[in-house]
């Protein structure tokens, strides 16, 4: 009696540990889980704060978005990363790290009808194999890159934009993965699409100029400003040639073409080739001096101002009348300075001395400084 006393004791105790035992590996689990989530947290914030950093530097629109997606592959372990956005005329691979020879099929993934739900629902879509001599539904001429998938359709506004899509060479690899954290990656990529979108629409619109060769005033806010806030500060000239009306009126107006040409040519004859030039937009130019403090290109507005002026320009031929001479017209200029500080707005420093050289008198020719 006394043994079966003790064997049920022994038991009893053995039941009491295995249930501590179990308490506490929930309690462990609940804890890790809990540590894991955080930790995923605090490196999804840092993996936006890096995009943001990405956001502000100074560089193209298109060099952003592949160092963002460079920065997901990196900080997430992913193994092909893919963002596709539709322009308004067809689908532009934006930044991936698979092969070019895939890109045709990537390219094309709305056309797929294993995604088409998910464009129209705006849901996620995973798909994986469960062998190895399996491929996923989209793949076309391939066989060992990608096991495994999600893809992601993009909305800014409820208006359908691209899609995300991550793959991996494993099957089943995002079975376990936090849809969550990448659903806050997503919503991080679209933010900056959002953000870089202007940027990207003013380096489309740059222009070259019909009659002077130079790039048209969007290229001081792209291209142009990069190279330009390399240095802290720059001195930024504008000048307008003011009888530019009379020129068009009493010589005509293939005449003013002319004489833009001669100015602008005079312009670059002038200054350096790391300067910045446009044609900002009329009878005006801007000009940034890159790295130069205003006092230091003082002498070499002057000279500028007076090579325009001392231009004699002839007639066009078709801009004379039948039984006449052509003349010759010379253009005046007004010439307004100031400086660029680097990290502030350069368009409201040209937007500042167009306005100036606007409510100046009309036949002011001088050099300003404001």
């Amino acid at each position: 009696m006394e043994v079966l006393l003790l064997i049920i004791a022994i038991i009893i105790l053995l039941v009491v540990i295995i249930v501590f035992l179990m308490l506490y590996n929930m309690s462990v689990h609940k804890k890790i889980e809990t540590f894991s989530n955080l930790n995923q947290k605090i490196m999804s914030l840092n993996v936006l704060q890096e995009f943001m950093d990405t956001i502000s530097e100074e560089k193209s629109a298109d060099e952003k978005i592949s160092k963002i997606n460079e920065i997901l592959i990196e900080k997430y372990d992913i193994k092909y990363s893919t963002i596709v956005v539709y322009n308004g005329a067809e689908y532009i691979i934006k930044a991936t790290n698979v092969e070019e020879r895939h890109w045709g099929t990537l390219r094309n993934l709305h056309a797929e009808d294993i995604f088409k739900d998910s464009i129209e629902t705006a849901t996620p879509k995973y798909i994986t194999v469960d062998k190895e001599g399996e491929r996923l539904p989209y793949q076309k001429l391939e066989f060992g890159r990608a096991k495994s998938a999600m893809f992601f359709p993009l909305y800014i506004d409820n208006i359908y934009i691209g899609y995300w899509i991550i793959e991996s060479g494993k099957p089943h690899d995002f079975d376990n993965i936090d849809t969550t954290i990448l659903e806050v990656v997503k919503n991080n990529i679209i933010s900056v699409i959002r953000t870089i979108d202007k940027q990207n629409v003013i380096e489309n619109i740059v222009r070259d100029d019909e009659f002077t060769g130079l790039k048209s005033e969007e290229y001081l806010y792209g291209e142009g400003k990069r190279k330009i806030d390399q240095y802290d500060t720059s001195a930024v000239c504008m000048l307008k040639i003011v009888n530019m009306q009379e020129i068009n009126e009493e010589y005509g107006r293939h005449t003013g073409n002319q004489v833009i040409t001669k100015v602008s040519q005079t312009i670059l004859q002038n200054i350096a080739s790391e300067y910045v030039c446009v044609r900002y937009m009329g009878p005006k130019f801007a000009i940034v001096f890159s790295g130069i403090e205003v006092e230091g290109m003082t002498g070499l507005v002057e000279d500028m101002k007076k090579n325009i002026e001392a231009l004699k320009i002839e007639q066009v031929e078709e801009d004379v009348y039948e039984g006449e001479e052509p003349q010759e017209v010379s253009p005046i200029v007004n010439i307004v300075v100031t400086t660029y500080y680097k990290g502030t707005a350069l368009e409201g420093t040209t937007k500042k001395l167009e306005k100036y050289l606007d409510s100046a008198q009309k036949q002011e020719s001088q050099i300003n400084y404001i």
